[in-house]
């Protein structure tokens, strides 16, 4: 219902009163009045009027004499750059009629999201961004080149080294990757392929990604017990490329390792200080989620891909070691609970030891009668509370959702596709005083464009894309929980896409504003 409510511009006039005369210099499309404008730097607020026209700002400053075709009082709101959520898996719901529109994120403030991060996604960069562009999207799109993806692509999923031909044909496809627009290239080294990946491999791609100004974004290879270890490889790979690295969701994940995130803290900050270009991202809760297969089942279980992981559970002697593994981690790991699964509908919502307790099971042998039966993504509820209100006080930490474009259905996903940049910016800022407003706001805003290199979006300023939000700050939180995913945030007022109305009044208007975001070629 929502996505067909669209106000077009020829009829904003209808439903905002307007002034009826203007002279030719201080006529605008859009004049934003009285705001609380956040400009997204970090500074203290201003109560400011925007003028928009053209889809970019052209005049900011108080008492604007600007005549807008369409004036909206914004007296007790937040004015902020549009959000930019680093890191999505929404590159297939982009795609999807029933999901383009990016409902969950435009109602969250987020105007543009990057894909193809944890090494998954799109390698034609230029058909996957033609796509978006021809079909429409509710918010502009930024793709980094998956690795595991790519390296899939070459050489399929197998536990070995390419070979020298197979190498040169990751990288050719690197840089035709990188001329086709994207910003980066970004590693799932927890998942296959990219698990089966050695450090050479990765510095020999990203030298051609930094050839052409990307960087180097990347899924670590542990969050746990070889979390430190994992971000000096990331800080390693960026630095001898030549590229600046960027970490994914910046966590510690296990009971056990709880509190060694300080440690993977300063090594980052100690990089940075010896002129390092390294950043990182992360989601204000303390689950995560991804596959099941991911979570608990042994690396070299997961050679080849699903094909292979069914033959070795078929196989008495490879299922008793993969069993014997999967017992192992079981004994370290919290509630693992289920959030989508074909081969039991009625197990999703539930812990593995709930299944275990109701089917009158161990809880390896669910795990393993779920990997033999297509698999499943799980909610993995590992860090800690302080871990994350520590990381997100970091000034090089951006806020980013690891979520994707939903729509309402029986699975029962992570909330952070639909409460993220509410809940940091809400939650944890305005209620919690966790940070402050101006820096949550910063998190969102200029530091992803300043991580990805945007020049004309992550600020509030004069020639920059009119890519904003407007909230009421006493109402804007996240709703959606772990047991109500998709519940949207309250607190949104208007979102605007390129100057065009992507959310108004608090509805999406189902316009399909977004465009992709091409990295320019390098001199």
């Amino acid at each position: 219902m929502l996505d067909s409510f669209f106000i077009p511009r020829s009829c904003w006039l209808l439903v905002i009163a307007v002034t009826t005369t203007a002279s030719a210099v201080e006529r605008c499309d859009l004049l934003l009045k009285n705001g609380s404008v956040q400009v997204g730097d970090g500074s203290i607020a201003k109560l400011l009027d925007i003028a928009i026209d053209d889809g970019k700002i052209v005049a900011m400053e108080a008492g604007l004499k600007h005549v807008g075709d369409v004036v909206i009082d914004c007296a007790g709101m937040v004015v902020a750059p549009g959000f930019i959520d680093l890191h999505t898996h929404s590159d297939e719901g982009l795609l999807d009629k029933d999901r383009r529109s990016n409902n969950n994120y435009l109602m969250q403030g987020c105007t543009t999201v990057v894909t193809g991060n944890c090494g998954m996604g799109h390698v034609d960069v230029a058909r996957y961004l033609n796509q978006v562009d021809r079909d429409g999207a509710g918010s502009n799109v930024i793709h980094l080149l998956p690795h595991g993806s790519l390296r899939t692509a070459v050489m399929g999923k197998d536990d070995r080294d390419p070979t020298e031909d197979e190498l040169k044909e990751m990288v050719r496809l690197a840089g035709v990757a990188m001329k086709d627009g994207a910003f980066g290239m970004a590693t799932g080294l927890i998942y296959v392929p990219g698990t089966f990946t050695k450090t050479e491999e990765l510095i020999a791609i990203s030298k051609e990604i930094a050839n052409h100004g990307g960087l180097y974004v990347s899924h670590i290879r542990g969050e746990g017990r070889t979390l430190l270890e994992s971000v000096e490889e990331a800080i390693q790979i960026g630095s001898e490329a030549g590229c600046p690295t960027h970490v994914s969701h910046f966590k510690a994940s296990g009971k056990q390792y709880w509190g060694t995130l300080h440690v993977a803290a300063k090594i980052i900050e100690d990089a940075r200080r010896e002129g390092k270009r390294v950043t990182a991202d992360q989601y204000p809760y303390m689950a995560s989620s991804t596959s099941l297969e991911a979570t608990l089942l042994p690396q070299w279980a997961r050679s080849g891909g699903r094909s292979a992981l069914k033959k070795r559970l078929a196989d008495p002697a490879d299922s008793g070691k993969i069993r014997e593994e999967v017992v192992q981690d079981l004994r370290s790991s919290g509630r693992i609970q289920i959030a989508s699964c074909e081969y039991r509908r009625d197990w999703v919502g539930k812990s593995l030891d709930e299944i275990a307790k109701a089917e009158l099971m161990e809880v390896v042998d669910v795990v393993l009668a779920i990997e033999a039966n297509g698999g499943a993504s799980v909610v993995n509820f590992g860090m800690s509370e302080e871990d994350v209100r520590m990381a997100m006080k970091f000034p090089w930490v951006a806020t980013a959702s690891d979520g994707s474009a939903k729509v309402i259905s029986s699975d029962m996903p992570h909330p952070r596709s639909f409460g993220t940049f509410p809940r940091k910016i809400g939650y944890y800022a305005i209620q919690e005083q966790t940070l402050s407003l101006e820096a949550a706001i910063r998190s969102a805003t200029s530091l992803p464009a300043e991580i990805l290199g945007l020049s004309d979006r992550g600020l509030l300023k004069v020639g920059h894309v009119a890519d904003i939000v407007v909230f009421e700050p006493k109402s804007f939180r996240d709703q959606a929980t772990f047991q109500e995913p998709y519940k949207p945030p309250t607190g949104i007022k208007h979102v605007f896409v390129g100057g065009e109305f992507a959310v108004f009044e608090g509805i999406p208007t189902g316009a399909l504003l977004g465009k992709s975001i091409r990295k320019k070629k390098s001199p």
